[in-house]
């Protein structure tokens, strides 16, 4: 088992950053792909980004690429999102996810994540 507890969340305007943290507790915390995923109002679960065991591989959604970085300290069970250069549309909740899956390259979908922190709100104004 493993439980996550998002931070970081809140109101920035476009074009300023937020870094989000997700502390996990229970066991062997190095052993599971960590994600994030967000969900506006109305609209289905996105993926965001994953990082693997190690934290040498990552993969972005497009929309994030060369502003969101995905990262991870396996000494503090915490994974982050450093969102840069936000935009309107990053509003969100936003998800940090645990799988035992292997890792693989590519987008995932969230039925692939076991375990799901409560969630932290983004809201980027225009």
């Amino acid at each position: 088992q493993v439980q996550l507890v998002e931070s970081g969340g809140g109101l920035v305007q476009a074009g300023g950053s937020l870094r989000l943290s997700c502390a996990a507790s229970g066991r062997s915390f190095s052993n599971y792909v960590m994600g994030w995923f967000r969900q506006a109002p109305g609209k289905e679960r996105e993926f965001v980004a994953t990082i693997s065991w190690s934290g040498r591989s990552t993969t972005y959604v497009d929309s994030v690429k060369g502003r969101f970085t995905i990262s991870r300290d396996n000494a503090e069970n915490t994974v982050y999102l450093q969102m840069n250069t936000l935009k309107p549309e990053d509003t969100a909740v936003y998800y940090c996810a645990a799988t035992s899956r292997q890792w693989r390259a590519g987008t995932w979908e969230s039925y692939e994540y076991n375990y799901w922190g409560q969630g932290t709100q983004v809201t980027v104004s225009s």
